[in-house]
């Protein structure tokens, strides 16, 4: 069947910084008529060859394999060389607003300093950790069974497209970011690594480790390579308790609490939630509680709602619970 090639007008309202010479940044519009067949990054070329040459950005391979170009279109990070720009008009219409990932860390249009990206992976010893032969007398096999317990997370391609996606990271200076759990999750998932509990504790340090992440999923959403680091990063709690490095306190027993209230009633109870990962602490919550039961958000206990399939909910949590606590 002939594939038809479609043309429209869209409107690019686009970042513009110059760290040398600007005190403040600005944004350039740029219209033009786009075709079906073009990506991102072909608007990048079209502004700086057929508009201004002084435009900056980063690209290379075109192939979606170096991450370089990683940027953000409409506030959502994507790496410019895969998007095609059908699909983004489909999502945002026909105005598009081009950024780079972090305007705070803008050096020249779309170029940012990822120092602070390179300084998470570091910190999490990205590399194989191990004692061996110096001279060995065979090589070290790895059964497709292990190697596939890695989960793709020898996929990132660390364009940092998660990473500034993430919300922890603009309050959070000390948290280490999707990107890397994604990677530290690689190596520890690796049975040739020795290093696991060294690792784990440093991942399990309140602040810089896995339990800030607020679960809000964007990473998994921006990935362009379906490395999906909320996975990981769930893996990574799961590793903390069955290797006995999860420390008590108000997260992971928020994690404890939430498995046993839904094995207790099949439904989440979130008063008794908090009272289990808090504590005495509690008393600072009550105002919003009452507003909360007023507003019928919570239910106190003996009101509280059983699942009808609760007998299946305890099968699958006791099934899937490898770990304790």
């Amino acid at each position: 069947m002939e594939h038809t090639i479609t043309t429209q007008e869209v409107n690019f309202k686009v970042f513009r910084f110059n760290a040398d010479e600007d005190y403040l940044p600005y944004y350039e519009d740029y219209k033009m008529e786009v075709t079906s067949e073009e990506v991102v990054l072909d608007i990048l070329n079209r502004i700086k060859w057929d508009h201004d040459g002084s435009f900056s950005y980063r690209r290379s391979c075109r192939h979606g394999i170096c991450g370089t170009c990683a940027i953000k279109v409409n506030g959502r990070s994507t790496l410019a060389c895969k998007e095609s720009l059908n699909d983004m008009v489909e999502t945002f219409g026909s105005d598009l607003v081009i950024e780079p990932l972090s305007k705070k860390r803008a050096i020249k249009d779309m170029i940012i300093d990822k120092g602070d990206f390179w300084e998470k992976n570091d910190a999490i010893h990205p590399f194989l950790i191990s004692h061996i032969d110096e001279h060995p007398e065979m090589e070290c096999a790895v059964t497709p069974e292990q190697a596939n317990a890695l989960n793709d997370a020898d996929l990132c391609i660390q364009c940092g497209a998660c990473h500034y996606a993430c919300p922890v990271m603009e309050i959070n200076e000390d948290f280490f970011g999707p990107a890397a759990f994604a990677k530290a999750y690689r190596f520890e998932a690796d049975v040739r690594d020795d290093a696991h509990t060294t690792r784990l504790l440093e991942l399990n340090e309140e602040k810089q480790g896995v339990w800030d992440c607020v679960k809000c999923m964007e990473c998994a959403e921006v990935c362009p390579k379906d490395v999906d680091p909320i996975g990981k990063i769930t893996k990574l709690h799961q590793m903390l308790f069955a290797e006995g490095v999860a420390k008590s306190n108000v997260a992971t027993r928020h994690a404890v609490g939430f498995a046993h209230s839904i094995a207790k009633r099949g439904v989440l109870d979130e008063g008794e939630l908090v009272l289990y990962s808090e504590g005495p602490a509690i008393v600072k919550h009550v105002p919003v509680a009452v507003k909360m039961l007023t507003k019928g958000k919570i239910c106190m206990p003996w009101n509280m709602p059983k699942s009808d399939n609760l007998d299946e909910i305890q099968k699958l949590v006791k099934s899937s619970s490898t770990a304790k606590f």
